[in-house]
């Protein structure tokens, strides 16, 4: 299925605005107060199909593909956060509200905390699954396995140019596959149609290049990062059991914040523990 037929098997519709410069894809529905959602790599906005609808019955909720994934336009540069949450900022002003709630996962938690940081006004509340901002402590990441911090590989082989598009080109499914089987507890959280879904997504020339793009823009967002003050809205980090990171940022980089850590799942907690991640999402937004 394409993205408009998926987006109305959940009852919600696919549309695309044109915001700094680029095309962004995203699929809304529900009432109420406007709830932001930024999903990450290897996914697109389908990674929150479980909590759609849910979230739906109190918000307008707006799940976003991020500049490079999906639907949205790919270009040649602009895959530093700040841009990608300029992208936000706009998107938000295009659809007519003046501020938003905002919840974003791995390279969107990323996409979030820069849309606080870079324009606070527009974020009302906002909630980080998973992953922080990059800031200096990422140099320190290891290139061997160092247990038990997790062996982010896929950190250096994103920053190659080129070579991925060669190696990963028509095989996405296997990444897709190799990486559910290392971050999921229940394998059948993410089916195999959904992974389909994902692979196609990225299994391009030119999808692979831009995901690479998130990862290459690391050192600046590190150097952005220094020149951001803790964030003031209140902040939501919610983490799988053992995620050792999320909290160490929040205390560095946000003045409120709360941290809730979820059982029985890997890294992709929306899809492995929905309604643990809607009830938490409700609470916090109202």
């Amino acid at each position: 299925m394409n993205n408009a037929e998926l987006a109305k098997s959940l009852g919600f519709t696919s549309e695309y605005a044109d915001v700094n410069g680029t095309r962004l894809h995203y699929v809304t529905g529900g009432e109420g107060s406007p709830l932001v959602l930024l999903s990450g790599w290897p996914h697109t906005w389908w990674e929150f199909r479980k909590i759609l609808p849910p979230l739906a019955r109190n918000h307008r909720v707006i799940a976003v593909d991020l500049r490079g994934m999906g639907g949205s336009d790919k270009p040649e540069s602009g895959y530093d956060k700040k841009t990608m949450a300029r992208d936000i900022a706009e998107l938000i002003k295009a659809l007519g509200f003046d501020q938003a709630n905002i919840a974003g996962h791995d390279i969107g938690a990323m996409v979030a905390y820069s849309l606080a940081a870079n324009h606070p006004a527009v974020v009302s509340k906002l909630a980080l699954l998973e992953v922080p901002h990059p800031d200096e402590s990422w140099f320190g990441f290891t290139m061997l396995p160092q247990p038990p911090v997790p062996h982010l590989w896929w950190f250096a082989f994103n920053q190659l140019t080129e070579l991925p598009q060669v190696l990963l080109n028509g095989r996405y499914r296997a990444l897709i596959d190799h990486l559910c089987e290392g971050a999921l507890v229940n394998q059948a959280a993410i089916t195999d149609a959904d992974r389909q879904i994902y692979a196609e997504a990225y299994d391009s020339p030119d999808a692979i290049r831009a995901s690479n793009g998130w990862y290459q823009t690391f050192v600046q967002d590190i150097q952005d990062a220094k020149t951001y003050e803790p964030v003031s809205m209140p902040v939501l980090g919610l983490a799988a059991e053992g995620n050792a990171f999320l909290e160490v940022a929040l205390r560095k980089h946000s003045a409120d914040f709360q941290i809730h850590y979820i059982a029985g799942t890997g890294h992709y907690i929306a899809e492995e523990q929905p309604e643990a991640v809607v009830e938490h999402l409700l609470k916090f937004f109202g």
